[in-house]
């Protein structure tokens, strides 16, 4: 039993526009709350699109929802409707509280389904959507998706954003006035200093002396493979010797292998090789800006790595600035660089950064962090039972 807490009765519907078909942080950590959940004594049902061939074994109960490849992204999947048999199990399952993960058109749907019916609604935020279009030279789409997302989350009782830097940017996009902190927790067994491994590392060619950059996370343009890259470019052209290390998958890979010729790609990891791989680095870099709370950050400040992050939501609610890794300003390429270049140039500073970051990490565990949304389910309940009353 996690953190002592009795939700025996309580039934939850969770809707997910990707529960397990591409596995990411937000969809673990969501398969992680359902766990936590049904250990507890409560009873879920998860409403998201199914495929043949997911990329991990859920947990709990998944019913599928009809959906299509998303045009032009075809690994992801675009539900389309709350179907008469999905509708059918829901009335049965007659859930307390429905959670809703994506604003979706299925999430639409379930927010609408509950709001007829006067069950509690809780959104949880895992990515910040409305800096997608930027990506894709599509800026002028952002303030008609934000508002779009206003609508969407205005309609919930109330949110949960990954991070008090997220919650902070949804309070001011005036998304909800109900909105609680739901963090990440990082697996100590897997994420630790413990995990490096030399002899692992000199296979790839980066030998004990070198300065392995890291990148962690799916390879994809939004995550800021391009920043990323001229980052490279601007160490390179200063003859500032470093390996450049890269663990993760996606349809970007081809495109990012051409651009960092001489980086060792590992593909995808799990379990204890995804902890070996991140351990072997000695400096993650992560530019990305539409991450809520940076579950790569955490697990690799777990591993005694210290970060050079984008100063954006998720990296400023975990990184000390100057004590367990660099805050730069989003895109801002050569700085980037010289906060690389001072971690290449000092050990000394590498090993202190990446302890005060071990230190940190170690105050996110996941039963503390899975029962805050437990205890917002209840408490949204009888909120609704005394307006009701």
């Amino acid at each position: 039993m996690g953190e002592g807490i009795d939700l025996d009765g309580l039934k939850v519907a969770l809707f997910s526009g990707n529960y397990n078909y591409v596995r990411d942080g937000a969809n673990q950590a969501l398969n992680r709350l359902v766990g936590y959940l049904q250990q507890n004594g409560a009873a879920v049902r998860v409403y998201a699109p199914k495929v043949a061939n997911p990329a991990f074994a859920s947990m709990g109960k998944l019913v599928g929802v009809p959906s299509i490849p998303f045009p032009g992204r075809g690994e992801y999947r675009f539900p389309l409707a709350l179907s008469p048999r999905v509708r059918r199990d829901l009335a049965e399952f007659a859930p307390q509280v429905v959670h809703v993960s994506s604003p979706d058109l299925v999430g639409h749907r379930a927010v609408s389904w509950a709001r007829r019916r006067k069950v509690p609604i809780l959104a949880s935020v895992h990515t910040r959507f409305e800096t997608y279009p930027r990506y894709y030279n599509m800026a002028w789409a952002e303030p008609l998706l934000e508002a779009m997302l206003r609508r969407f989350y205005r309609r919930c009782d109330a949110l949960v954003a990954p991070s008090e830097s997220m919650a902070q940017v949804l309070r001011a996009q005036r998304m909800n006035y109900d909105i609680g902190i739901w963090s990440r927790g990082v697996d100590r067994e897997m994420f630790s200093p413990q995990r490096r491994d030399p002899e692992w590392r000199r296979a790839l060619g980066i030998a004990d002396q070198e300065v392995a950059i890291g990148f962690l996370g799916r390879l994809v343009m939004e995550k800021g493979l391009d920043v990323f890259a001229d980052s490279i470019d601007d160490l390179a052209r200063r003859g500032i010797a470093h390996q450049v290390l890269v663990i993760g998958e996606g349809p970007a890979r081809e495109w990012f292998e051409a651009r960092l010729p001489n980086a060792r790609f590992v593909g995808f990891q799990v379990g204890a090789d995804l902890g070996r791989a991140v351990a072997a680095m000695d400096v993650l870099f992560n530019p990305s800006v539409t991450e809520t709370f940076g579950n790569v950050t955490l697990e690799a400040m777990a591993c005694g790595v210290p970060v050079v992050a984008a100063a954006a939501t998720g990296s400023q609610s975990l990184v000390d600035d100057r004590v367990s890794g660099r805050l730069v300003a989003p895109g801002a390429v050569h700085a980037f660089a010289e906060a690389l270049r001072g971690y290449i140039a000092d050990p000394a500073l590498r090993a202190a950064h990446g302890a005060a970051g071990e230190a940190r990490a170690a105050e996110f565990s996941w039963d503390a962090i899975n029962r805050t949304v437990a205890d917002t389910y209840l408490r949204l309940i009888r909120q609704k039972a005394r307006r009701a009353g």
